[in-house]
């Protein structure tokens, strides 16, 4: 997918118009120029991507974002050295700027350490769902002042990639019920971790046992079926949605195979390779993050999750005499925020909004 292209809004007004002739050139203008000048910009300015990844511990969270960067983005903790369980769920950021061929790409990663590792996991997932409405409020408070920022701190989260254990059966009740409240806030990458431990017909097994799960659910997953703009997203995303959860193996060391250095896990009987497609399905999974959807990621945030949350709060607003355009916001209340999905409540508002 180019990186220029913008996904369709949800919200836009300004609806296009198929009617319209093309206006006949009499010679060259020179309008391709525009696209040369926003890589200059976008050179400039750079790129940010704020990525979440939730599992529970032992799955190869860090490892995996190693693998994905190419880099020591995470700390990995050394297999002697074994870390105390955190009795609480405990939010930990980094970020890091990569630059790749004079592009730089700023990189926040999330992890959640202390997900799901409790014996009552009640309600384990508010401090994530907090977080992530935490990061729409700090942008919505940015936006809505008078005088803001040029360019305004995206500190939202992009992707959230749920790691599933390889149990080989369904997804449990704690991974159901988190799914179908995070879907609403975020997009979801859903991933099969450690998938070496599985054959090939127990992970296609699993996946398929997943998948109806999901659609049983109503658990929708990225990419969404009503966001394919054309027929071309809709061929490629029907192909990645027929894949998803992708079955992953991260690995950070490198070994000689067949004359060649290759990231992969040396095994007893073999080593197996991230990037092989015979072994697991790590490329998928890149491609689908950084090399095709990284744009529409951010796009999809901005537009429907971050203008869901935008909406929702904007209604429950009051309007000051200051101005016809004076909104003051009420602080969100204390404690974990509910995940503010694309609920009936909120589509009513929004026309209402739009015929006022």
């Amino acid at each position: 997918m180019d990186p220029l292209r913008q996904s369709a809004s949800p919200c836009s007004s300004r609806p296009s118009s198929p009617k319209t002739p093309p206006c006949e050139m009499l010679g060259y203008v020179g309008i391709e120029a525009v696209l040369d000048q926003l890589k200059i910009k976008a050179m400039k300015m750079g790129f940010e991507f704020n990525i979440m990844v939730v599992g529970q511990s032992g799955l190869g969270k860090s490892t995996m974002l190693n693998t994905l960067f190419k880099s020591k983005v995470w700390k990995c903790t050394l297999p002697g050295l074994a870390m105390p369980t955190p009795q609480t769920l405990q939010l930990k950021s980094v970020t890091h700027v990569i630059e790749e061929k004079g592009v730089k790409l700023k990189l926040t990663v999330t992890d959640t350490p202390g997900f799901g590792d409790q014996i009552n996991n009640d309600k384990c997932w508010n401090p994530i769902l907090g977080y992530i409405n935490e990061q729409y409020e700090r942008y919505l408070q940015e936006e809505i002042l008078i005088t803001r920022q040029r360019h305004i701190p995206d500190t939202r989260v992009h992707c959230c990639v749920y790691f599933v254990p390889p149990t080989g059966h369904c997804l449990r009740p704690l991974d159901i019920e988190f799914l179908q409240r995070l879907c609403r806030t975020v997009n979801v990458v859903p991933v099969i971790a450690r998938a070496d431990s599985l054959t090939l017909e127990e992970r296609e097994a699993f996946r398929r046992r997943i998948q109806h799960n999901l659609r049983t659910h109503c658990i929708e997953v990225y990419p969404q079926k009503c966001f394919d703009e054309d027929i071309n997203d809709r061929i490629l995303n029907s192909k990645i949605r027929d894949r998803i959860p992708f079955a992953v193996v991260g690995a950070d060391r490198q070994h000689l195979v067949n004359g060649r250095c290759v990231l992969g896990r040396k095994t007893k009987w073999g080593i197996i390779e991230v990037e092989n497609m015979a072994h697991c399905e790590f490329p998928l999974l890149r491609d689908l993050l950084i090399r095709s959807h990284l744009q529409d990621l951010k796009d999809i945030t901005h537009n429907v999750h971050y203008e869901n949350y935008r909406v929702c709060r904007l209604n429950e607003s009051h309007v000051l005499p200051h101005g016809p355009c004076w909104v003051n916001l009420a602080p969100t209340p204390p404690g974990p925020s509910v995940a503010p999905g694309p609920s009936k409540a909120c589509t009513q508002a929004r026309e209402d909004s739009d015929d006022n």
